[in-house]
């Protein structure tokens, strides 16, 4: 059986005759890419947001009531981290949706190169 790449077809990444890993780069991320990826965080910010003032309101109707007091301590701070984590993912996903939105507008502005004088 023979090889789908022998090794003289792969680029080398060292020594003098092969390619370097400076010269190889990653295609860069265009405007798009910036957008969409906003718009995704955004929408899933905007879900999460939802979601954290359903939580907040079943909480509000539904209050944990135990006997013991070391059930109510529990429920009590499962419920503070389920409410917190509820806003974390919602602060997470608004703050990431800017600053993918401002690199958007960033990358919509770079500076063009200009003819030199």
């Amino acid at each position: 059986m023979s090889d789908a790449s022998s090794p003289s077809d792969l680029p080398s990444l060292g020594g003098d005759a092969g390619t370097t890993a400076a010269q190889i780069e990653a295609p860069r991320k265009g405007p798009l890419s910036f957008l969409s990826g906003a718009l995704t965080s955004g929408l899933l910010a905007w879900l999460c947001f939802g979601m954290s003032g359903r939580v907040v309101h079943h909480y509000a109707l539904h209050p944990p009531h135990y006997s013991s007091q070391v059930a109510q301590s529990i429920a009590t701070a499962v419920k503070t981290l389920v409410v917190g984590m509820c806003f974390l993912a919602t602060f997470s996903f608004a703050f990431i949706g800017l600053g993918l939105l401002l690199t958007f507008f960033r990358s919509l502005l770079r500076a063009r190169p200009t003819d030199p004088p």
